[in-house]
């Protein structure tokens, strides 16, 4: 039997939940409240730092998440952007402030229309972008306050020049300034733009 994958559509959130026809008092915006509400922990904020980003690059809600594509989002202009984030504050009970440090190690690329991994471990993106939710207060702390993120963009290559699995926030600093969220869009074409370049180069040089 040949199943292909799911061609899954946006839903509104007023879906409701049925047994047998019958519809329950409780609906698939019950079941968003319940498993998303708490958006400081690590999963959570991972996806929100996504949507963060995707909102800047003004890609429409109405595209549904990839859960397991090579790279997080494609900008309108084709560019594949990985999202990576990081917080002091975590959700559960701290003695002192989370060191902040993104993953960074390559993969292989997994094809959900075969179900099969491809070619050898790389980093797949053209673009990183490092989201730092950087707010220290506990009391007052709020991912929706985008003033509260700084957001780092890395041409991918810049980190295929480093032999890591993960890269600490200063050697992000030492690759990138940080940008607001209003810079984000431009910060994310000056990377590809980089990135181009340097595939170009790397490619007349051979």
């Amino acid at each position: 039997m040949d199943l292909k994958p799911i061609d899954s559509k946006p839903k509104k959130g007023d879906e409701a939940f049925t047994c047998n026809g019958v519809t329950t008092n409780r609906s698939l915006l019950d079941f968003w409240r319940w498993s998303s509400s708490n958006i400081l922990s690590n999963a959570t904020r991972g996806r929100l730092a996504e949507f963060i980003v995707s909102t800047a690059i003004e890609i429409s809600p109405d595209k549904i998440r990839e859960e397991w594509d090579a790279y997080d989002l494609v900008s309108g202009e084709g560019i594949k952007i990985e999202v990576k984030s990081a917080a002091y504050i975590q959700s559960w009970h701290q003695k002192s402030l989370s060191a902040i440090s993104f993953k960074i190690k390559p993969a292989r690329y997994w094809d959900k229309e075969t179900n099969t991994f491809h070619g050898e471990p790389e980093r797949h993106a053209d673009v990183y972008v490092f989201c730092h939710l950087k707010h220290k207060d506990k009391n007052t702390i709020d991912p929706l306050k985008l003033e509260q993120w700084d957001f780092y963009v890395v041409p991918t290559y810049r980190l295929n020049e480093r032999n890591q699995s993960s890269i600490h926030l200063n050697s992000v600093r030492q690759l990138t300034d940080p940008r607001g969220y209003g810079e984000l869009k431009d910060a994310i074409i000056k990377a590809y733009t980089v990135q181009q370049n340097s595939l170009h180069k790397s490619a007349s040089s051979t």
